[in-house]
């Protein structure tokens, strides 16, 4: 039934093309043949439902690698929405690097997705996020243990930090930190990073990766 239903719809689509293309709408056109035109216009569109004309005209998802680190771009994105895990991602984003660079925000983010896949972390997004909570100043993401409640006060960041998330989530944005698993504001020099391998630097955040010791080395 599909493969006669494919057909059967574009040659409905085809006909709408040909008949809005081919009916003459110059000096020739009488006035009863553009009422029938726009008739024709019209239940066609009818039946074609308002889901679908949505759908249509919705803007595409971001492919992979189309991704442009900038305000601009992520702003012209659609708005995001997501899962409980899609709201602990964005909820990070927006109180450790909301005012970060776009680039400094995805590399965050990519740092709590390579914790995710390693075996050394808990295995969702909220449970690393939240690794720790409840020891004050004990936690791997300070804003969720340092006593001060988490109030969202710019709704416009926390919108770009939630594409942002979204991307990431959907495995649209290539690599930046070549695998890191920790990182640090410039600002400070944790003890940690003396021995662990650095990796790259983006915005006001030095990246890291865990230093692997086999027996080979």
């Amino acid at each position: 039934m599909r493969s006669l239903m494919f057909p059967i719809r574009h040659m409905f689509i085809a006909l709408m093309l040909g008949t809005m293309t081919l009916v003459p709408m110059g000096a020739d056109a009488s006035s009863d043949k553009a009422k029938d035109l726009a008739r024709v216009e019209q239940k066609g569109l009818k039946s074609t439902g308002e889901n679908r004309l949505n759908e249509l005209l919705v803007q595409p998802a971001a492919a992979k690698g189309s991704v442009k680190f900038s305000r601009s771009w992520i702003d012209a994105q659609p708005k995001a929405t997501g899962s409980a895990q899609w709201r602990c991602l964005a909820e990070a984003l927006y109180f450790e690097a909301r005012g970060e660079t776009v680039k400094g925000q995805f590399a965050v983010a990519e740092v709590i997705s390579n914790r995710v896949k390693s075996a050394r972390f808990p295995g969702s997004i909220c449970a690393v996020i939240n690794q720790g909570t409840g020891k004050k100043y004990q936690c791997q993401f300070t804003y969720t243990c340092d006593g001060h409640a988490e109030v969202i006060a710019e709704p416009q960041a926390f919108a770009r930090v939630g594409k942002i998330a979204r991307l990431m989530m959907d495995g649209k944005v290539p690599a930046l930190t070549e695998g890191a698993t920790h990182y640090h504001t410039t600002a400070v020099n944790p003890r940690w990073a003396r021995v662990y391998t650095r990796t790259t630097k983006i915005g006001v955040h030095l990246f890291y990766r865990h230093t692997w010791r086999t027996a080979s080395n």
